[in-house]
């Protein structure tokens, strides 16, 4: 159980940082675009659609990263009240109520879309200049099997938590942090320095 934890884990954080590097080609792509626009007065065809697909892409490929990191947005103002355990069971029947069938629908329906587009070199018909996107098509299915094997470690979390009554974590190593917590963290240290 651990085992594939650990696995779902480390695979989401290898994709989900692979695809984080999408944000700087498509910064080096609307700079580029914004210089020959307004400085050169040549403007591309493709740089919107271009961002448009690298956006989505990382969008999509990020999901199985957050759901690892549990960085998805929850109503939370009952939800951090409760017990562990409490949570966990909730969070199970959630799982297989609502997120397994919508990522399942993503997959299949992603696929038969994948398949159709790739079948015919699918460009996009809203881009002058004709830009591919079966190869994005075919991101919604990657995307969908991504979440499913995270979504897997989630149950397993669960399973573990109502057993155990609190969640299993990983050790975290080169993650980045939100500023806040490092601020905190900070004056905490120097509290405890100053004792």
């Amino acid at each position: 159980m651990y085992a594939f934890i650990h696995f779902a884990d480390n695979l989401s954080a290898w994709f989900g940082k692979a695809f984080g590097w999408l944000i700087m080609l498509m910064t080096f792509g609307v700079s580029y675009e914004v210089f020959v626009r307004y400085v050169l007065n040549a403007p591309t065809p493709w740089a919107l659609d271009v961002s448009f697909i690298m956006y989505g892409t990382l969008f999509m490929m990020g999901g199985a990263y957050t759901l690892g990191k549990n960085g998805h947005v929850r109503g939370d103002f009952l939800y951090r009240n409760w017990k562990p355990s409490t949570q966990a069971r909730v969070d199970l029947i959630l799982y297989f109520i609502f997120f397994f069938p919508g990522v399942l629908a993503l997959s299949i329906t992603g696929f038969k879309y994948a398949a159709r587009s790739v079948s015919y070199g699918e460009v996009s018909i809203n881009s002058p200049a004709g830009i591919p996107i079966f190869q994005f098509k075919a991101i919604m299915v990657l995307a969908g099997v991504m979440l499913v094997i995270q979504g897997i470690a989630q149950v397993l979390r669960c399973i573990h938590c109502i057993r155990h009554g609190s969640w299993y974590e990983m050790e975290e190593a080169d993650e980045v942090e939100e500023t806040e917590v490092l601020l905190m963290r900070q004056q905490q240290q120097s509290k405890e320095d100053e004792k």
